[in-house]
């Protein structure tokens, strides 16, 4: 009976390792492409620093951070974003006020959503993927989608091994199902971690080239706005002391 389970369990398994093997050549080349051409690229500001350490979503919130610190957005902890003042400043806010709508309030999620996609918010990520500070878009979804199904043909296994040993007649039987189980449980775990060294890089959203540049980051002397708005583009809301602000953009 185990043996009718251990069939799939090795296809999952030989299946989701080879398209990792194959993502991540592919990631390679796709990235030696689209690099090599820092000339292109603009300096590294806080949309930058914030699109390096969480990507389009991150380039959002700081954004909706920074214009509420300024009082020209009002985000309320009821998941709604309102316009005060309609004047943005660069393409990125007017994108944003843009995104809200003639009527001057939305529900802050689907703000966020809709800005995530914008060009303003893309562009930054082009200009980075020019510098080679940031991975390609198409690279870090394959490699991310490819490591997961590794993950999941690991669990599989280990699910099919269970049901193995719970349905085995007699301790031989298990144990040679454990035997044979070790097959695709081996094979998966192996290449996740031969994955952490040679393949997550590309499921950042910035190279190594990037991550040095996030390193460098110094914060500002504590207590400034600059301060606030660089730990908002390093980790994120969670940076905010204030949990109204917090629970505005988890809403």
């Amino acid at each position: 009976m185990w043996l009718l389970l251990l069939i799939p369990a090795c296809l999952a398994a030989a299946l989701s390792c080879f398209r990792l093997v194959r993502v991540a050549a592919t990631a390679d080349a796709l990235s030696g492409a689209e690099t090599g051409r820092p000339g292109d690229a603009t300096g590294i500001g806080l949309y930058e620093t914030a699109y390096l350490a969480g990507g389009p979503a991150r380039v959002v919130d700081l954004a909706l951070v920074l214009m509420a610190a300024q009082g020209r957005l009002h985000l309320a902890h009821t998941g709604w974003t309102s316009v005060v003042d309609p004047q943005g400043r660069d393409r990125l806010e007017r994108a944003l006020i843009e995104c809200i709508g003639p009527e001057g309030q939305c529900r802050t999620s689907e703000l966020r959503e809709q800005l995530a996609v914008h060009p303003a918010v893309l562009e930054i990520g082009g200009r980075l993927v020019l510098a080679g500070l940031a991975t390609p878009a198409v690279v870090q979804e394959a490699t991310s989608a490819a490591v997961r199904q590794v993950r999941q043909a690991l669990l599989l296994s280990l699910l099919l091994l269970g049901v193995s040993m719970a349905l085995a007649p007699d301790s031989a039987d298990a144990g040679a199902a454990v035997a044979w189980f070790a097959l695709p449980l081996v094979l998966t775990s192996g290449t996740l971690l031969m994955a952490r060294v040679d393949v997550h890089p590309y499921t950042r959203w910035a190279t190594q080239a990037g991550q040095e540049v996030l390193h460098a980051v110094r914060p500002d002397p504590a207590g400034t706005e600059r301060e606030l708005l660089t730990a908002v583009a390093m980790v994120g809301p969670a940076a905010l002391q204030d949990a109204r602000l917090r629970a505005a953009l988890r809403n």
